[in-house]
């Protein structure tokens, strides 16, 4: 690494420089110009290695002074911490992940020995309940050709008119096409939930695929943080691929 000064910094006359004292004939070396000559020649400390023992910064926590050295290893635990805390939140994540894609799997092995749309119902209601936790949820419909889901009657399933008017409280969420979690409206709420039977603090509305006309999955929970507006909605449109293909099937 070259020894030569740096815009002006004598290598020689740095110690005195960075003491406060400048050199002869002239000014001191600014600040910049120190830190630009320590960052092209990062052999300096090799030179002079007495310095980093010598050297003492203010500690970052009270009044105590440290040695450079031990402010670089303090530096470089903290940094190590951080990225520790970092890669067990990246852990978390992965686990919770596969834990969902696992629940996905059986949900879709559920869907696919479904022989009718009784059998499909009844297995939604058994991976929503037993895997999710779903206990409150709706398969909306608007079937725009006859289904075998015409003669069933079920607190999960509710037919109607492709063109009802109250389809356009949904509007928005059938023009997006991608799952919306949150609170709901208290028009939808009623509607989907029924007025005044259950509290629901609440829900994910995931729309189905536009081959079964017009329809939607709705989950509630009397949790008013289990769904909300910033959590990732990619498996929910999952269970909505699954779904709108096993309903198309039925």
């Amino acid at each position: 690494m070259s020894k030569q000064p740096v815009r002006g910094v004598d290598a020689e006359n740095l110690g005195p420089a960075v003491n406060g004292k400048p050199e002869a004939g002239g000014p001191g070396p600014t600040d910049a110009e120190i830190a630009d000559y320590l960052q092209h020649n990062t052999d300096f400390f090799e030179r002079h290695s007495t310095l980093l023992t010598k050297l003492k910064l203010p500690h970052s926590r009270g009044n105590a002074t440290v040695s450079l050295v031990e402010r670089q290893v303090s530096a470089l635990r903290e940094k190590n911490q951080a990225l520790e805390s970092r890669l067990r939140e990246l852990i978390d994540v992965a686990r919770g992940n596969d834990v969902l894609a696992a629940k996905i799997h059986r949900l879709a092995c559920r869907l696919v020995r479904a022989r009718n749309a009784v059998t499909l119902l009844d297995s939604m209601e058994t991976s929503l309940r037993e895997d999710f936790g779903a206990s409150e949820w709706l398969l909306l419909l608007a079937p725009a050709r006859a289904t075998g889901f015409a003669d069933i009657e079920s607190r999960h399933l509710r037919l109607i008119d492709p063109a009802a008017t109250e389809l356009k409280m949904f509007e928005t969420l059938f023009e997006s096409a991608r799952p919306r979690c949150g609170q709901i409206r208290d028009s939808q709420r009623d509607f989907l939930f029924g007025a005044g039977t259950i509290e629901i603090g609440s829900a994910a509305l995931v729309p189905l695929s536009r081959e079964v006309g017009f329809g939607l999955l709705a989950i509630g929970s009397p949790d008013a943080q289990r769904f909300h507006p910033t959590m990732s909605t990619d498996f929910l449109a999952r269970i909505g691929d699954l779904v709108s293909e096993a309903v198309a099937a039925a």
